[in-house]
């Protein structure tokens, strides 16, 4: 059975985070192509580029933190869902922080299009875990 690989998208301000994560993601085999953004308005800038220039090239999975400069998780969410309804394809979304706080995970629960809360660390096999997932609910 061939492996099926994914574009992932990480947005996180957290350098050592974003590095760890990529070689955590790439050592999967997983991921065809990683992008990295630093802030949601970078990641939003990317969004609303390939939708107004008609290219879909993007992810099938986005890990995205909550707490970032710029532009946070919530507002990348809040722009995001005004975009969504002209991709060609579901893109799956991960929230992903340190934070267990309850308040942040039942708010992740009210946006469509969030899949799941994860709280970091992310290891390897939670990785492997999450793509496997994508395997499931694109199978």
């Amino acid at each position: 059975m061939a492996v099926i690989q994914y574009n992932v998208c990480l947005i996180d301000d957290d350098k050592i985070y974003q590095f760890t994560s990529r070689k955590i993601l790439e050592s999967t085999g997983l991921a065809r192509n990683i992008l990295s953004f630093y802030n949601g308005s970078e990641a939003i800038g990317f969004f609303k580029e390939k939708v107004e220039s008609g290219q879909q090239e993007l992810p099938d999975v986005i890990f995205l933190d909550i707490n970032m400069p710029i532009m946070n998780g919530w507002q990348f969410l809040d722009e995001y869902h005004k975009l969504m309804e002209r991709f060609k394809k579901p893109i799956y979304i991960y929230m992903v922080s340190s934070s267990v706080d309850d308040c942040d995970i039942q708010k992740s629960k009210e946006y469509s299009g969030v899949t799941d809360y994860i709280v970091k660390p992310i290891n390897k096999i939670k990785y492997q875990e999450l793509i496997d997932r994508l395997n499931f609910y694109n199978g």
